[in-house]
């Protein structure tokens, strides 16, 4: 494809991606903020990026300096949500290129769908601005190469939204496991439930007043308006999102990930379906991921409109040789041992602030990111992979260290996706 890197270089950069050593510490902070050393960002997509004006302004010495949505009534609600924060002033805007031509910003915060993630990200780099960028960071696989490669080659910090790399009590609990506190790990399961309803069936409206659907799809080709489809619904369409597992999959298969000390797998299979309802959904509500990485195992079991209360299962359990540990979706983790008896536990409160201090920090000092890109979309990958072997009916078998799918003409297909005119990302 056009824009297709060297697979290989796409490991490689993160088996370096854990440091920034080689980041030009003259450039971390642009010399109009040095005075203040204050940090000053830009907000992309204030849906969650309302929780990032909050988390940002809770961190010392940074300021939001521009919220951006294409819906205006977001937009206003976001400058009030910021006078009531901080003294300073914060513009309002529609598109997100404005804030990239302001030489005072040091940062993107981008929180729009995801297949706005990896081109926004691109551009932020190549605008000489950190980037932080919502999980799951890329709609494909080619993507989560061309932006791992724009982080390495702008000399650019980019932590991804996967939060819980920054929660203190699963930081412990994961180098507990790297310590044998349970022995060796063979797999781990991650669980997903909710109840979803249905998104119905679309209809094609006029476009509301307040909203710029043209920029809204952006890079995605342009597809008529539906009134089913913003401002949540999007993620259940392949044009534009993952389905589940790119939504919440990402967290628990990046902690399984973390815990099991592995990479890209080489063999991954997706099974299920749209069960529950009959509407426009195009991702699966109902399934069961599995990825093979030679010495150990992962699973993801998904029931997106079925909650499953009685089965009272964590959101990641990791199994050893000596027992089990098991982490919930917030700053926890509890022992067990072979036979299920709980043995040890421990929590504390949850909150996302960590995750954009460390991005700050790393900013300002060069403190090492929790989840620097380069490793992040490794994560993301196990996610891309996955759907592409459901959509394709298939098992994907996967070369790690040549970082490709093996002789699977049909999920090659699916490695990228085509871009409206003029919105290719390109390195």
């Amino acid at each position: 494809m056009k824009y297709a890197m060297n697979r290989r270089r796409f490991l490689d950069c993160s088996a370096v991606g854990m440091t920034a050593a080689y980041l030009n510490k003259s450039n971390s902070i642009k010399a109009a903020n040095k005075a203040t050393n204050t940090i000053r960002v830009g907000i992309m997509g204030l849906g969650r990026g309302m929780a990032h004006i909050d988390n940002f302004l809770k961190t010392s010495g940074v300021e939001v300096t521009y919220v951006c949505d294409v819906d205006d009534n977001r937009t206003a609600n976001a400058l009030i949500k910021v006078s009531k924060q901080q003294k300073t002033s914060c513009r309002g805007i529609t598109d997100f290129r404005h804030m990239l031509d302001d030489r005072h910003i040091d940062a993107i915060s981008i929180a729009a769908p995801n297949f706005w993630h990896a081109p926004a990200t691109i551009l932020g780099c190549q605008a000489d601005k950190h980037v932080y960028v919502e999980k799951p960071g890329s709609h494909n696989a080619q993507e989560a190469e061309l932006m791992v490669l724009a982080a390495r080659k702008y000399k650019r910090q980019v932590q991804m939204g996967n939060q819980r790399r920054s929660f203190p009590v699963v930081m412990e609990a994961m180098q507990r496991l790297k310590e044998g506190v349970i022995g060796k790990i063979h797999s781990a399961r991650t669980f997903y439930n909710s109840s979803r309803s249905s998104i119905g069936k679309g209809k094609p409206v006029q476009i509301p007043k307040n909203l710029n659907y043209e920029l809204w799809q952006g890079p995605a080709p342009e597809l008529p308006y539906k009134d089913n489809l913003i401002p949540y619904n999007w993620h259940w369409h392949w044009h534009y999102g993952g389905g589940e597992i790119t939504n919440n999959g990402i967290h628990a298969l990046d902690l399984a990930r973390w815990g099991l000390n592995v990479n890209l797998p080489k063999r991954v299979t997706y099974g299920g379906g749209r069960y529950h309802f009959d509407d426009d959904q195009e991702t699966p509500d109902t399934g069961m991921a599995t990825f093979d990485f030679g010495h150990s195992g992962a699973m993801w079991d998904q029931s997106s409109c079925n909650r499953r209360k009685g089965e009272k299962t964590p959101f990641v359990a990791f199994y050893g040789e000596s027992g089990v540990l098991t982490c919930s979706t917030g700053n926890d983790y509890s022992l067990y041992d072979l036979n299920g008896k709980q043995i040890e536990s421990k929590t504390l409160p949850a909150s996302h602030a960590p995750h954009f201090a460390n991005f700050v920090s790393a900013i300002r000092h060069e403190e090492k990111l929790n989840s620097d890109i380069s490793d992040a979309q490794i994560s993301t990958l196990l996610c891309h992979l996955a759907n592409i072997a459901w959509r394709t009916g298939s098992t994907v078998d996967f070369e790690p260290n040549k970082q490709q799918i093996i002789d699977n003409p049909a999920a090659q297909k699916l490695w990228g996706r085509k871009y409206r005119s003029g919105w290719e990302p390109k390195v």
